[in-house]
């Protein structure tokens, strides 16, 4: 079975250049790729139902802290049977090392029924602060299992920074299908990657890649999946 997967951060819905909600707008962008499951952060709980009645999927919101009141995190939506979900918060730091902006973040952990293969799919939003990169990452390592697992999310460091190397050591990274590097973020003028779909070993990936398209601040990502061989295929197309 083939599994397609996107991450996307969608800054609670509004439209990169107007910043109006703009649900139908999303769900479009979203839909044209076809994604099974979808991954997203920067999402208010009530958009959660109102996204997902656009989409015509299930979705699942996951609390990481309240912005001006309002229930505020991660979320995903998915058309497959959604089996389990629940919702892990990473740590704030003990103590504020760094004079950036900090904020309470989680990851949301569901099991989705793909064919005959139960995929466990983590979704995250990393902090801004290393601190909290550290907690995060601690975190995301206590919920990783060894097969059919999918990390996803925004991860707010780029690729070479060091907090990612526990995570490769035991995941795949589905940009290594690029054939050239592709950027995330900002959207229209993309200028760094911090945006990630990591993989199980025994999940093969056919394609991966990060579309041309602006509609929130970030570009979305979307890898596909092969379900049924555990051995990781080099090489590939773009999207």
């Amino acid at each position: 079975m083939r599994l397609k997967c996107m991450t996307f951060n969608v800054q609670h819905c509004a439209d990169f250049y107007t910043q109006e909600i703009d649900y139908c707008k999303f769900a479009r962008a979203m839909l044209q790729y076809a994604p099974d499951v979808i991954g997203v952060n920067e999402i208010y709980a009530p958009q959660v139902s109102l996204l997902a009645e656009k989409l015509g999927y299930t979705g699942y919101f996951a609390c990481a802290t309240e912005i001006d009141g309002r229930p505020y995190g991660n979320a995903v939506f998915t058309r497959l049977a959604l089996l389990s979900a629940e919702t892990v918060s990473i740590p704030d730091p003990a103590e504020r090392g760094y004079d950036g902006y900090y904020e309470t973040r989680c990851v949301a952990k569901c099991r989705i029924a793909a064919g005959n293969t139960p995929v466990t799919v983590l979704v995250t939003h990393f902090g801004l602060n290393p601190d909290e990169h550290e907690n995060a990452k601690n975190t995301v390592l206590s919920l990783l299992e060894p097969e059919a697992c999918i990390l996803m999310g925004d991860l707010n460091v780029t690729p070479d920074r060091e907090v990612l190397r526990p995570i490769r050591e035991r995941m795949r990274d589905t940009a290594d299908m690029f054939d050239e590097p592709q950027l995330s973020f900002p959207s229209d003028r993309p200028e760094i990657k911090i945006d990630y779909i990591f993989t199980s070993p025994d999940l093969r990936v056919v394609s991966a890649g990060i579309p041309a398209l602006v509609v929130s601040d970030h570009r979305p990502y979307v890898a596909e999946l092969d379900l049924s061989d555990n051995h990781f295929l080099h090489g590939g197309k773009n999207l």
